[in-house]
């Protein structure tokens, strides 16, 4: 199912945004990852299947919110999903973020507490331990690997692109038209001369934020509206061990009466999203959130 696509204004211009209409339920916003885009959230809208209304924007500085300036961060990010919330002329939804998008459902749901009404984060949201000494490039290429070197690469056409994205060993044996659209949404310019539509300079602030802000930090310990964790098995280049487990959640300071916390196997921290299962199980969570 495609999306409608709209154009929300935000400071310093308009917010490339999805939505998949549904014929029931909540309208959920929802938030990418450090390095995606909104259409990563088109499996779960599709296994939806109408149960709720999805609410999908290109974060600032990537996909159709590329040309947006800075200040970048997560605490604008959050506004601008408000302002998405103001321009559908919506008092409170729900908050569903991936990966960093996670880290926005928070900041969104602290800095805006009567506008959500409840977070879902999906293998996020939740800050490590980080290395002392380490800038923040170094954590970059540490975690994310490959999709932060995708970021200063150029292709010569489309096939090239989507042929970087197939060898991904998170990605390859969950290759799908919904994952090739999701990777083509990213990329611009013209042949020989392709590249990835995301602002460094956005990434970094962004992953600034998202390991050495006290604020963002601390914010999925903080938030007041019910709040689900869902952690996959699986990690960023599908390796056994993921983000996440009980110890190191427990080690982050984890308080399971204020958060509700839920283990997703046989997936990985991009499938969770981008696969069936885990397109299904997010849906699942996000048919009951209210």
């Amino acid at each position: 199912m495609n999306p409608e696509e709209l154009d929300v204004p935000v400071a310093g211009g308009t917010l490339g945004v999805c939505r998949w209409p549904g014929e029931t339920g909540p309208t959920v916003l929802a938030a990418h990852g450090i390095t995606a885009n909104a259409l990563s959230w088109a499996p779960v809208a599709d296994a939806l299947a109408g149960r709720a209304t999805l609410i999908a924007a290109d974060l600032r500085g990537r996909a159709k919110s590329a040309a947006l300036p800075g200040p970048y961060g997560l605490a604008q990010h959050a506004d601008d999903l408000i302002a998405v919330l103001d321009h559908l002329n919506l008092d409170r939804a729900p908050i569903v973020g991936h990966s960093m998008g996670a880290f926005v459902a928070a900041v969104a749901a602290l800095r805006h507490p009567d506008r959500v009404s409840s977070v879902l984060l999906v293998d996020g949201g939740v800050t490590l331990q980080v290395p002392g000494g380490a800038n923040i490039d170094d954590i970059l290429e540490a975690v994310i690997g490959p999709a932060m070197r995708r970021l200063q690469m150029s292709f010569d056409s489309e096939q090239t692109y989507l042929d970087f994205w197939r060898v991904h060993p998170a990605l390859s044996a969950a290759w799908s038209p919904a994952l090739r659209d999701y990777a083509l949404r990213d990329l611009v310019g013209e042949p020989p001369v392709l590249r990835s539509s995301c602002s460094l300079e956005a990434v970094r602030r962004d992953a600034t934020d998202t390991l050495l802000d006290e604020q963002t930090t601390t914010a999925a310990h903080r938030i007041q509206c019910p709040t689900t964790l869902l952690w996959c098995e699986r990690g960023i280049l599908d390796e056994p061990q993921g983000l996440y487990d009980e110890g190191r959640l427990k080690a982050a300071g984890v308080d399971h009466s204020g958060l509700t916390v839920e283990k997703v196997s046989d997936v990985n921290h991009y499938t969770i999203l981008l696969s069936v299962k885990g397109a299904r199980t997010v849906a699942d969570h996000i048919g009951r959130l209210a």
